[in-house]
């Protein structure tokens, strides 16, 4: 498959992934993202035999959006301690089926630290057995009947953080039948994108800041397609 590149350097490769695509091989053998990356440099570098390629972060299979990799150890030693210490400034967008009572606010819950024989993690409003609490900020863009776009700025970096928080409080992402959405997308899509990564480089360490539109074909409710594309604050 064609990578759409959005940044590279000596040390960072910065990528659109899109819907369906694994961030790293697991045991279906499907291709992954981390596969068709290095596959990417070997072309371009004619390096024949084997690349280093560091995934330091991921997103779920069903959710596209910016992916940063490290083309160096050292860069994916530093990148993944600024992801640890919360270093690194993600912003989503997303479809939510229901209405959040304000226009904006913080979302806290504690989740479970895995997930249970579905791959579900549980999400409670009060700490429970191994949970650990998770903050996420959002701000509603817009409102399309019973739909909201929503940005979502998550604090910690949970298992489906996004995805469990939003459907503990009614609103589950459109798509998402796992957490309780009613309603099916194209090849299990979910309505969650990864629009922005902003962190330091982690040599030279001056502020970057990586973009991604959501694609044309991303199931926004198509009053607020529009609106989404050229947000404003």
């Amino acid at each position: 498959m064609n990578l759409r590149i959005i940044y590279e350097d000596n040390h960072l490769l910065v990528v659109d992934k899109p819907a369906g695509l694994l961030a790293q091989g697991d045991h279906s053998g499907d291709e992954s993202l981390n596969d068709v990356a290095k596959d990417y440099l070997r072309e371009k570098y004619e390096k024949p035999g084997n690349v280093y390629l560091g995934l330091v972060h991921r997103l779920d299979r069903n959710v596209s959006g910016v992916v940063v990799l490290a083309r160096t150890s050292k860069a994916a030693s530093r990148l993944s301690a600024a992801f640890r210490d919360k270093k690194v400034k993600k912003t989503y967008q997303a479809v939510v089926t229901g209405n959040l009572p304000d226009r904006e606010g913080d979302l806290k819950a504690w989740l479970g630290a895995k997930g249970d024989g579905r791959g579900i993690t549980r999400a409670e409003n009060k700490t429970f057995d191994d949970a650990r609490e998770s903050l996420l900020r959002y701000r509603v863009l817009a409102v399309e009947g019973d739909c909201s776009l929503l940005e979502i700025l998550p604090v910690t970096g949970r298992r489906h953080q996004i995805r469990a928080q939003l459907a503990l409080v009614g609103c589950p992402l459109l798509g998402d039948v796992k957490y309780g959405s009613a309603k099916r997308l194209p090849d299990h899509r979910i309505a969650l994108h990864a629009v922005k990564l902003e962190f330091n480089h982690p040599v030279g360490a001056e502020p970057v800041c990586y973009e991604v539109l959501v694609p044309e074909d991303f199931p926004w409710p198509a009053q607020v397609r529009s609106i989404e594309r050229n947000p404003t604050r």
